[in-house]
């Protein structure tokens, strides 16, 4: 064990207080040494009950250590003593502490800056290594209490805002008013509307034979409601809603989904091209020019637009019984499909017998238009005439 204590002056950043001033000139000069043996016979108890400036003034007749080892030798006596006679060295130290750092505090001048000297930070490091031997952690201020409290509040608060993030899950997105590629997708095409999909197989389930589908409008009461139900955002249909059983109510929610695009099928940058397209005179020549411009659709338009044909071309099957030949559909969905996003009166009396024959044209040469020929590398028959 080291045979010197600790002088005062490495002390004094630990254990300041005001008396320790008037004890500079004498901890200046050296003093005779002592062994560790001498310290052993002042008990913790003794420090504690006649207190530091008492023990220090006896100390620092016998001598002072020089190094920050003997500060820690002369502790660990200390701390020994302390628990020779049965006292708890970590309260023990605590209260001392807590009595200096308040004494300090009442001899400190209000708004004194820390002592940034090397030997305030030494002593720091003292101070750190005798919290750490007695097993006391360091005292804390009111405000730091607090600031702990808060931040131990706002940790439990933490899982209750997460398990809120997880809860907020996405909705389904809106089935009218909005663009193609923000539909609700149907289960087996993505890029076909999932309102389009389920429309289109009740009528060919239930109404094939049906006289007059698609012209007799449906009860505008029920057709609203389902546009409010779709509109808030469904990933599943139930046909088997009393309100999917009216053919004529399911004929009305297409047509008006489609009514109600903000970029129509045909898109607005290509609707001109459409109806230039169909004034060709050569027939051989419109034809191709039609399907040229239907392959460049975007996807989600393309893939619709052949779904939808393909309906109409099954409804048309089957006009001996409904009545629906191809014109007659073209007379629906031609006003419908072929428009542009801000449709005039001009464009709609000047363009409409186009649109009907666009229409018209799609639904007699469905497989023509549609077929994948083309992209399986294979040759693409002649345009009919």
């Amino acid at each position: 064990m080291p045979s010197r204590v600790p002088s005062l002056r490495m002390l004094r950043s630990f254990f300041t207080d005001g008396s320790l001033d008037s004890l500079g000139t004498s901890e200046d000069a050296r003093s005779k040494r002592h062994s560790t043996s001498d310290l052993s016979d002042i008990p913790f108890s003794a420090v504690r009950k006649e207190g530091w400036l008492h023990c220090k003034q006896i100390l620092t007749k016998k001598g002072k250590a020089e190094d920050r080892e003997d500060m820690l030798a002369w502790i660990k006596v200390i701390r020994e003593n302390s628990k020779a006679e049965g006292e708890d060295p970590g309260f023990a130290s605590q209260a001392l502490i807590n009595k200096k750092l308040n004494d300090y505090r009442k001899v400190s001048p209000a708004g004194a800056k820390p002592d940034s000297s090397p030997k305030g930070s030494r002593g720091l490091g003292i101070r750190a290594e005798f919290l750490k031997q007695t097993g006391t952690s360091t005292p804390r201020s009111p405000r730091q209490d607090a600031a702990v409290t808060k931040d131990e509040s706002s940790s439990q608060k933490a899982p209750w805002g997460i398990n809120i993030m997880k809860k907020n899950k996405k909705s389904a997105p809106r089935a009218f008013g909005v663009r193609l590629e923000d539909c609700q997708p149907a289960p087996d095409n993505k890029n076909v509307p999932l309102i389009v999909e389920a429309c289109c197989r009740v009528v060919e389930d239930r109404g094939l034979e049906y006289m007059g589908i698609y012209r007799v409008p449906g009860n505008n009461a029920v057709v609203s409601s389902l546009q409010e139900q779709l509109n808030k955002g469904v990933t599943e249909i139930n046909l088997q809603d009393e309100r999917w059983q009216d053919l004529n109510v399911i004929s009305s929610l297409l047509k008006s989904f489609f009514r109600k695009l903000p970029e129509p099928l045909f898109t607005d940058d290509k609707y001109n091209d459409f109806i230039e397209a169909n004034r060709i005179e050569d027939a051989s020549e419109r034809m191709r020019t039609l399907r040229k411009l239907i392959r460049d659709l975007p996807g989600h338009y393309y893939e619709t637009l052949k779904f939808l044909v393909g309906h109409l071309k099954t409804i048309a099957d089957h006009s001996e019984k409904n009545k629906m030949e191809p014109r007659n559909l073209a007379l629906v969905f031609g006003p419908t499909l072929v428009r542009t996003s801000e449709d005039n009166m001009t464009d709609m009396v000047t363009h409409m017998p186009d649109r009907y024959k666009i229409v018209e044209t799609l639904i007699q040469h469905s497989d023509w238009f549609f077929s994948d020929k083309e992209d399986k590398g294979e040759k693409v028959s002649p345009a009919p005439p």
